[in-house]
């Protein structure tokens, strides 16, 4: 059960106060949940377009900025151990060492960061907020990732494939998840009369 902010925005699930099965069964659930989303993949060298970045925050609103970050770390774990968990089925060490690993490395901090503005309520305030704190997130996600990319094939190179094409998609997951999250909240509030 979801608690209300003073601002009537659905906050995230009170995971932290929940007993511990509650709690693993929300991270598992979770990444499941991521691990499906980076089956969704467009194919483009070096990186691909995936409903990963969607997944992250989607959890960070619904989590928590805490348990949103467990949840992406467990999966992240997952993959670093080898289950085929990351987008293509890729897992193993790999991924985090090649073209893709500054992206990775953005997603912990994604999800806490949607979560701490979703604790304080606000997603749920306006959709244009949502909008904007989802697509800070993607933003992150793709300076950081364009970071390492530069590193390996140099800065003009980097942001040639590594940002300029996952604007739009960036774009259009954060309005996705913005709806999401308002929809959500309406039904919440409709439920609770």
């Amino acid at each position: 059960m979801t608690d209300l902010t003073a601002s009537g925005a659905p906050s995230p699930l009170l995971l932290q106060g929940r007993s511990l099965p509650v709690q693993l069964g929300a991270v598992i659930l979770g990444t499941v949940f991521l691990a499906i989303s980076s089956q969704i993949a467009v194919p483009m060298v070096p990186v691909p377009v995936t409903m990963q970045t969607f997944a992250v925050t989607i959890i960070g609103a619904i989590f928590g900025w805490r348990m949103g970050a467990i949840t992406v770390l467990a999966w992240l774990a997952e993959a670093m151990v080898g289950l085929p968990v990351l987008s293509g089925g890729a897992g193993g060490g790999a991924p985090f060492l090649g073209p893709t690993a500054g992206y990775i490395l953005a997603f912990p901090f994604m999800a806490a960061g949607v979560g701490f503005c979703a604790e304080r309520g606000w997603l749920g305030r306006h959709w244009l907020l949502a909008f904007a704190v989802m697509l800070a997130a993607n933003v992150f996600a793709l300076l950081l990732g364009t970071a390492w990319l530069a590193g390996m094939l140099g800065l003009n190179k980097a942001i040639a494939v590594g940002a300029t094409p996952f604007l739009i998609g960036a774009i259009l997951k954060s309005a996705l998840a913005a709806t999401l999250v308002k929809a959500g909240g309406h039904i919440y509030k409709a439920r609770r009369g």
